[in-house]
């Protein structure tokens, strides 16, 4: 599963779901905050944490 962040066009908050990819393609999920079906799929930055040191 991955974490997508999404921003409602209704109330102007951002949240984050945790969806498979199949499910994203299926339709945006609806606000937490106000119930609303008008989201789009936001920018988020990427970081992965690693046990390896680099050197």
């Amino acid at each position: 599963m991955s974490s997508y962040v999404f921003l409602c066009e209704d109330c102007h908050k951002e949240f984050t779901v945790s969806l498979h990819m199949s499910q994203l393609k299926d339709s945006a999920p609806a606000c937490p905050h106000c119930g609303g079906k008008r989201v789009i799929q936001a920018l988020a930055a990427f970081s992965a944490v690693t046990s390896k040191k680099s050197g």
